[in-house]
C-alpha cells in the first residue's frame, strides 16, 4: 500500500465522518501505528531495545494489514466496506 493509497482512504473517511465514525477512527488508529512503526526504530536502535523494534516492525504494515483484512470480511459478506472503491 502506498501513501497516496493511504490518502485516498483518508479522504474518504474525513468525508463520510458523521455516518461512519468508528471507520474514521479505526483508519486513524492505523495510521498512528505507522507512524509510531516508523519513528520508533530510531530510538529502537539507538537505545538497543530490541523488543521495540520487534514492535515496530509490524507497525509498519498496519494500514496494508488492516485493508486486506476489511477486503477478505467484505467479499465474505460479513462487514460491508463502503471505502474500498477509494482504493483505486
Amino acid at each position: 500500500m502506498n501513501v497516496s493509497q493511504m490518502s485516498r482512504i483518508k479522504r474518504w473517511q474525513v468525508e463520510h465522518r458523521r455516518e461512519a465514525p468508528l471507520e474514521y477512527h479505526a483508519w486513524d488508529m492505523m495510521l498512528t501505528l505507522w507512524v509510531l512503526g516508523w519513528m520508533g526504530v530510531a530510538p529502537a536502535l539507538m537505545l538497543h531495545w530490541s523488543w521495540m523494534l520487534a514492535l515496530c516492525v509490524p507497525a509498519f504494515f498496519a494500514p496494508s494489514l488492516y485493508v486486506r483484512l476489511r477486503e477478505r470480511l467484505h467479499v465474505s459478506g460479513r462487514l460491508r466496506c463502503d471505502w474500498l472503491p477509494a482504493l483505486g
